[in-house]
């Protein structure tokens, strides 16, 4: 299994940009991260001050730099500001295995750019990280996420770890794309 980000892996898609958080992102990320509309199925999500927004994204980096976590910015190509992010984390390199997460500004719900963004970090996942499952939990209410992972061939199953009642588990395993 590939755990190796550096050089950081920029992704691009049609209208996306997939790229390394950047400190200069810390007013976007704190005003992402406490806007309602994004925290209405999260938990533990909203950051009390940009200090914490800061931290957040050194803590990131560092992940990212020993291989346990990789996020990406998601932006519109043609604009650097940051408007989302995805990412595998809970990277489990004794059983090839990450867990899928993904948050995006409501304003841009809707546009099939989650869609966009998950496709390419699915085939990063597999065919560059050689991954053999990537799992996600998502809320049993929220229904775009469960769209998002079963239009992208993933299986609901009783959760592999302690969650609240109110999440649900998925996961996709390299055998069935």
């Amino acid at each position: 299994m590939e755990t190796n980000f550096t050089p950081f892996p920029v992704l691009a898609t049609d209208r996306l940009i997939l790229r390394q958080l950047e400190t200069t992102d810390d007013k976007d990320i704190f005003a992402h991260r406490n806007d309602d509309v994004v925290n209405t199925y999260l938990e533990d999500f909203r950051h009390a001050t940009i200090e914490h927004t800061q931290a957040f994204i050194d803590r990131v980096q560092k992940e990212t730099a020993i291989g346990k976590t990789i996020l990406w910015a998601i932006t519109q190509k043609g604009s650097n500001r940051f408007i989302g992010a995805i990412s595998l984390w809970n990277i489990a390199k004794d059983e090839d295995k990450a867990e899928a997460g993904y948050t995006l500004d409501a304003a841009f719900h809707g546009m099939g750019y989650m869609h966009e963004a998950f496709i390419k970090v699915i085939d990063f996942g597999f065919n560059t990280m050689k991954l053999k499952t990537i799992d996600a939990y998502t809320h049993k209410h929220n229904d775009g996420s469960i769209k998002l992972l079963l239009r992208n061939g993933f299986k609901q199953g009783a959760p592999k770890k302690p969650v609240g009642s109110d999440r649900v588990f998925f996961s996709l395993t390299r055998e069935a794309l």
